[in-house]
């Protein structure tokens, strides 16, 4: 029998198989496997399209292998809209075939935050007892004992988005990415628990009516007016796409108003007049750019121009490629997503012995799980502002 992806046809031609994403593709990198490349399953998809093969064990591996990075997309000369066919394939596949209980409960608990407040604490606890392997489990080998109370401003002039388990588990880097604003005089206010996720981790394991439920919510619980500033890497990627999810000009006009923090504040006059003159040190960092702040973003640049006044940024000679976190990607296929690190890792171990930093929290906590000394670049401008001269 059959079975129908819906998927755009113009889409699945225009694949013309000429390989030059493959450098690009993790999976194919990783495994030097035709069928874990993008330009295998797209021809994977065509042929269960077609009606030319079934929707095997082996096709849906194939599939639901992929970490969706969009590598492949920032490199395709041909504009084949991969993101959209790997997306809308994969809304298909969770009604064919059994999705892990890990992934099903891991999503249902970032949509409840009392629960996801909760669990945290009781893991926090364990991890000061020590009776949770820091390796164990995807989260930060030290999660906050307590919430953060944030201080808000009257009248604000933007929006600081904060989420659900960067809310959670690395507040300090929204800590961080406040004092800044603090500090060239930005008025601000942050969405706080009661908007809560974004829908981005249920979008990229192909929930997307989950994800287009809490687009909804999230654009109807904000101010209509404001800019709002995200530092998550994947968070600002799908709150920039709610205009194409849901396809109404009112979630259009809520993604003209997403940032990128770093997209924010490299453009804004306040940053500019307020912009330290001195350079301290020769403190160097490695630059790790997250798949969605590289390829659907396409702000990675931002981060490199806001750090520049303060540190000398060193790039990787892996041209970008992912690190294996992949939203749910860590947590639903664990030893690929090793496998694609430890590539990473090499790469980091080329550029010398010094501190990593990322713009997404699931880059972070994948890496520092490896042992990386990792800190988002939001940090590091934090430190510097802050007057904190040595970093070494």
């Amino acid at each position: 029998m059959s079975t129908s992806l819906n998927l755009d046809k113009d889409h699945l031609t225009a694949c013309i198989s000429c390989g030059l994403c493959l450098p690009h593709c993790p999976t194919y990198q990783t495994t030097q496997d035709e069928s874990r490349s993008p330009r295998g399953r797209i021809s994977l998809m065509r042929g269960v399209e077609d009606g030319l093969m079934p929707l095997s064990k082996e096709v849906i591996e194939s599939l639901d292998t992929c970490v969706q990075c969009l590598g492949c997309e920032t490199a395709c000369p041909s504009g084949v809209q991969y993101g959209e066919l790997i997306g809308q394939t994969r809304e298909v596949l969770n009604s064919h075939r059994k999705v892990s209980f890990r992934l099903r409960a891991g999503l249902w608990i970032l949509l409840h935050m009392r629960v996801l407040l909760f669990g945290s604490r009781v893991l926090a606890v364990l991890q000061r007892l020590k009776l949770v392997p820091n390796k164990a489990l995807p989260v930060p080998s030290r999660i906050p004992l307590r919430g953060v109370r944030y201080v808000q401003n009257d009248d604000p002039e933007v929006i600081l988005f904060t989420g659900c388990v960067m809310d959670v588990w690395l507040s300090q880097v929204h800590e961080a990415a406040l004092s800044v604003l603090d500090s060239i005089g930005v008025r601000y206010m942050i969405s706080g628990n009661q908007v809560g996720c974004c829908g981005a981790l249920h979008s990229h394991a192909g929930f997307r009516s989950t994800a287009n439920k809490q687009a909804l919510e999230v654009i109807s619980a904000l101010p209509p007016d404001l800019p709002i500033l995200v530092d998550s890497a994947g968070c600002g990627a799908v709150l920039k796409e709610y205009g194409s999810l849901l396809g109404t000009q009112e979630a259009r006009i809520f993604s003209s108003r997403v940032y990128d923090i770093h997209e924010w504040l490299i453009n804004d006059s306040n940053w500019r007049e307020s912009l330290p003159t001195r350079r301290p040190g020769n403190k160097k960092v490695i630059v790790q750019d997250p798949c969605h702040l590289r390829h659907v973003q396409k702000a990675h640049t931002s981060v490199r121009e806001l750090l520049t006044p303060f540190v000398e940024c060193l790039e990787l000679d892996d041209e970008g490629l992912c690190c294996g976190a992949g939203g749910a990607f860590s947590v639903d296929q664990p030893e690929l997503a090793k496998e694609i690190r430890d590539k990473k890792l090499k790469s980091i171990q080329r550029a010398g012995r010094h501190l990593v930093v990322s713009a997404n929290p699931g880059c972070m906590i994948h890496l520092e799980s490896a042992g990386v000394e990792i800190l988002h670049p939001i940090q590091v401008v934090a430190e510097y502002i802050g007057g904190k001269e040595d970093h070494e």
